[in-house]
Formats: C-alpha cells, sequence, structure tokens
C-alpha cells in the first residue's frame, strides 16, 4: 500500500535531514532504509522506491542493498525481534537448545512472527558478547546469560506488554519501529542509560591492572617506510 500523505510528508522531512548529513545523497541509503522501515515495520516496495528516488539511485540498486542486511527486513514482522545467537560459543552453552524450545514454545520456526503480532524469532550471527553467553537480542539490546526458562519468560513478558529490561543499555526496551528509527539517526535519548558492561567484560581489565601488564609501545617508525622512502 502506498504511502499516506501524512506519512509521505514526515518522510520527506526527516529524509531530507538525513541526506543533509552526507557530502554525497547516496551515502545516505542505509540510513533511510531504516527510515522507511521505522515507518511501517519492514522495507516495503514502496519503501525501496522511496529511497531510490531520493538518492538518485534505481530500484535495483536499493534492493541489493536492503536484500544483504539482515537487520532489514523484506516482510512485516513482530514487534519485537528476539534473535537467539548460536555461533560458537553460545552454541557450546546451550544456544541452540535455547532457540529450539523457544521456537517449539512460540509455536513459529525461525524468520515467523507469532499470531498476536508480537514476536519475530530468528536464529543470528555472534553478537560479540561472547562473555556472556548464550545471548539473546530483542530489537539489538542485549538479554545475558540466557537459559530456555528466563527466554520463555522473556517472551511471556513481551507478548504481555510488562516493562522489560535488557541486562545492559537503556532502561526501556524499544519496539523495532522504534530501534530502526534510532538506527536512521534520530536518537531516543537513551544511548547513556544503563551499564554498559559487566564484570564478565571487563574482568580481563581489571586482572590487567593488578598486575601492571601493559600494551606495548608501538614503534616510532612504522615498521618498512624506510624502504618506502628509499624507494621513492
Amino acid at each position: 500500500m502506498p504511502f499516506s500523505d501524512e506519512a509521505l510528508a514526515r518522510l520527506e522531512a526527516d529524509a531530507a535531514e538525513i541526506i543533509g548529513r552526507y557530502p554525497r545523497p547516496r551515502s545516505a541509503l542505509l540510513p533511510l532504509l531504516h527510515l522507511v522501515q521505522a515507518e511501517e515495520g519492514f522495507v516495503s516496495t514502496d519503501g525501496i522506491r522511496f529511497c531510490a528516488g531520493r538518492l538518485g539511485l534505481t530500484e535495483t540498486e536499493v534492493t541489493g542493498v536492503a536484500s544483504f542486511y539482515t537487520m532489514y527486513r523484506r516482510r512485516p514482522g513482530g514487534e519485537y525481534n528476539v534473535g537467539v545467537c548460536t555461533n560458537t560459543l553460545c552454541a557450546v552453552m546451550g544456544g541452540d537448545q535455547l532457540l529450539a524450545e523457544l521456537s517449539e514454545y512460540l509455536g513459529v520456526e525461525e524468520e515467523q512472527t507469532t499470531e498476536d503480532g508480537k514476536i519475530t524469532l530468528e536464529h543470528v550471527e555472534c553478537n560479540a558478547a561472547c562473555d556472556y553467553a548464550p545471548v539473546v537480542m530483542v530489537n539489538w539490546e542485549f538479554f545475558d546469560n540466557m537459559t530456555p526458562d528466563s527466554a520463555r519468560r522473556l517472551a511471556d513478558d513481551l507478548r504481555a506488554g510488562n516493562n522489560v529490561v535488557p541486562s545492559r543499555g537503556p532502561r526501556r526496551l524499544c519496539t523495532f519501529r522504534e530501534a530502526s528509527r534510532i538506527l536512521a539517526g534520530f536518537p531516543d535519548g537513551q544511548a547513556g542509560d544503563g551499564p554498559a558492561a559487566g564484570e564478565a567484560s571487563l574482568l580481563g581489565l581489571r586482572i590487567a591492572h593488578e598486575r601492571g601488564w601493559k600494551a606495548p609501545e608501538p614503534p616510532a617508525e612504522p615498521v618498512g617506510s624506510g624502504q618506502q622512502d628509499g624507494a621513492r
């Protein structure tokens, strides 16, 4: 369905602001895709057409980008995107079991959405949070050290509309559309809220301080620079 006049006016104003941040309009494609996703909850054909028209690109070029990055949905999804990491360490710590049990509990397979439209379940690759494995991400916020039981409770709270607080980061969990708007470049003021790291992440730094370990000093002159100068 084409954008309404009201939605189009809103998109036009926001798109102009985004494009104005870049020296070349086409550089704004990624945030612009997040912007149209914030409007509809996914990147529709109309969203692709909007981006292409504002950036001087073909719809094929925009589609190629939207289909390459997994953070862009190509069809409607849930209010909360629940991603279970099953990469190496999370898998060793139970990520595969967690995903399988959560799938059975919700009655959906990967990339499917619950009937109430609340949760889209997906399998994700490494979230760079291996020290808290296994990790679940909800709209790209961390939920650490998860178990099948805690994952089920999390899903119940999301579906019931209860207040859900990530392990680290903001104190209010954004919806998928709200998160997309933030990624488009319109912050919600929560970036500095909550703990950014925990004991597991900082343990190595603490040990290094206790033992007086320091990173080696960089060489005064880059290795090979003299040879390059001589060659010139």
